[in-house]
């Protein structure tokens, strides 16, 4: 059985040195990730703070259709795929 959503970006946070990730939801919407301290994993979804701002976003694990490495700013290859 592959990996879930949560175990991916687990694994993605704990690389060093840590490359910047995409999280993309069924829904279409994408959020990027620059600093591995911006994430918590809850029980049942992801919390992503934007530290320039106000923003925060609560991902349901179950919208995450993947989970992107990203390099100089482009989506690399799938880690997760629904």
């Amino acid at each position: 059985m592959g990996m879930g959503a949560g175990d991916t970006i687990i694994e993605l946070l704990d690389r060093a040195p840590f490359v910047p990730i995409g999280v993309l939801t069924t829904a279409g919407e994408s959020y990027v990730v620059r600093n591995p301290r911006t994430v918590a994993l809850l029980k049942s979804e992801v919390f992503i703070a934007h530290p320039d701002s106000d923003r925060r976003n609560y991902v349901p694990f179950l919208h995450i259709s993947a989970v992107d490495t990203l390099a100089n700013g482009r989506p690399g290859r799938s880690r997760c795929k629904r």
